[in-house]
């Protein structure tokens, strides 16, 4: 038979681990990587894929090491009884994306202009609308902060913004709208809002 691309099933946590025993073996592997930000302008790089990696070998060698039984590998991806293999040019076309991924900057989430977004900066807590996507993940980003009731406007490292965990638009359209037309608040805004909650 001839080596193809199979895939590995691996321990939690144990990618490095499993990587490293499989190459000690004299095996060809692939566990793709990228870049992604951390605290500090520093970088990290992750499994794209975490819990499985690509072995190049032949599984139907008679001398074949048993996967299973190395440290960090659980085993083989199958199907029923089957060891499926993935094809070469899927594996370079993952390469491919891989490097274009690190030449963009890594995986990071680039939060799109209008998009509303929690931001943690220092003493600054609370939603915000992203103002201009990002550049990069070094960059600093233009919000529109919700403070005391008024909406103002803060640049905020990107590392200090996360996703809004409430839906998007019914927060953006609830902060663009606060009353219903001559002075007539909507519930929950204006001056009796405090004295309810």
């Amino acid at each position: 038979m001839t080596r193809r691309w199979y895939v590995v099933r691996t321990k939690p946590n144990s990618d490095k681990l499993a990587d490293t025993t499989l190459r000690r073996e004299g095996l060809e592997t692939f566990s793709p990587q990228v870049e992604t930000p951390i605290e500090g302008n520093q970088r990290k790089r992750i499994p794209l894929f975490p819990g499985y990696l690509f072995l190049n070998c032949d599984v139907y060698e008679q001398d074949r090491p048993e996967v299973s039984r190395m440290p960090g590998v659980l085993g083989w991806v199958r199907f029923g009884s089957e060891v499926p293999w993935v094809s070469d040019e899927v594996i370079s076309e993952l390469k491919r994306r891989v490097d274009a991924f690190d030449r963009q900057g890594g995986m990071w989430e680039k939060f799109e202009s209008g998009q509303v977004v929690q931001v943690s900066h220092g003493k600054i807590e609370g939603l915000a609308t992203v103002l201009e996507s990002p550049s990069s993940p070094e960059s600093r980003v233009n919000v529109l902060l919700d403070f005391m009731g008024r909406q103002v406007r803060a640049e905020v490292p990107w590392l200090s913004l996360s996703a809004s965990p409430e839906n998007n638009d019914d927060v953006a359209q609830g902060r663009r709208r606060r009353t219903r037309g001559r002075g007539r608040w909507i519930n929950g805004f204006g001056p009796r809002a405090s004295v309810r909650a």
